[in-house]
Order: structure tokens, then sequence, then C-alpha cells
């Protein structure tokens, strides 16, 4: 069999192969904690529109029914595309028609 090096020609050190290593493993760190911050404040982005999906929806029941103010969110059903209170439970007060949100755990 040959020989792969010849004299006088070397291959990566021990020393070189630990610092390449050891400078991914610091990339990686801080690719992840960047990660999961965004992941958490798309969380609260999400439930901050879906607040103001619902509070547009009790100003069109309003408008809709001259007025008067919707019981529970069970009455915005045809108001919305997509299901509602995946992120949170919301109260409608019955005096202003504004609206409360309570996130989910």
């Amino acid at each position: 069999m040959k020989k792969f090096f010849k004299y006088g020609q070397k291959g990566f050190t021990l020393i070189e192969l630990l610092v390449v290593i050891s400078i991914l493993g610091i990339l990686a760190a801080v690719v992840v904690l960047n990660v999961t911050k965004y992941i958490g404040s798309g969380k609260s982005e999400a439930a901050a529109t879906e607040l103001s999906n619902v509070q547009t929806a009790v100003a069109a029941y309003m408008y809709d029914h001259t007025g008067a103010k919707p019981a529970n969110t069970a009455a915005l059903s045809g108001y919305f595309l997509s299901p509602i209170g995946k992120l949170a439970t919301y109260t409608i007060n019955s005096s202003d028609g504004s609206v409360t949100q309570t996130l989910l755990p």
C-alpha cells in the first residue's frame, strides 16, 4: 500500500481539531439562545394579534346587532375565519363591549 503522507507533509493536529470543534460549539450555543428568544416572543405576538381580532369581531357584532353586546365569544363564531381561544380565554364586558384576555399556560 502506498503511504498517504510523504515525509514532511502534515495533516491536522489534534489541537487544531479541538479548536475548530470548540468554535463550532460556541456558535451552536449562541444560535440556540437566539432561537429560543424568538420562539417566546412569537407566542406573545400571536396572543396580541388574536386579542385584536376578537376586539374587531366584537365591534362588528355590535354594528350588525344595533349596539347589542355579545354574551360570550361563542356568539362571535361567524366573525372568524380560524378558531380562536388556542392561546387565551376572552371575557367581554357587557357594559361597554371591551375585551379582556387571560393567557393560557
